[in-house]
């Protein structure tokens, strides 16, 4: 079982607003989740980010894998280098 770090799209149509989960590579992109670590707003100016470092560096340290995009929201966060 491999666990990923990756964005939940929400919201309406042509107004995304993601979650950032933690869940089995093998649920679906809008499904089943794991845990809620954060959120990701990208209409706002500017990009809304607000990631739970415990949580992230806790899950990240169990083996987690994070996607591109989110790899990049983490680093813009300073909770990754």
């Amino acid at each position: 079982m491999s666990v990923k770090i990756r964005l939940r799209r929400m919201g309406a149509k042509k107004a995304p607003f993601y979650r950032v989960v933690v869940a089995d590579e093998r649920y679906p992109r809008d499904g089943r989740f794991i845990e809620e670590i954060g959120h990701y707003n990208p209409l706002t100016d500017p990009a809304e980010i607000k990631i739970d470092a415990e949580k992230a560096n806790a899950w990240l340290a169990k083996g987690a894998q994070p996607t591109e995009t989110v790899k990049s929201l983490l680093k813009k966060s300073d909770i990754i280098k």
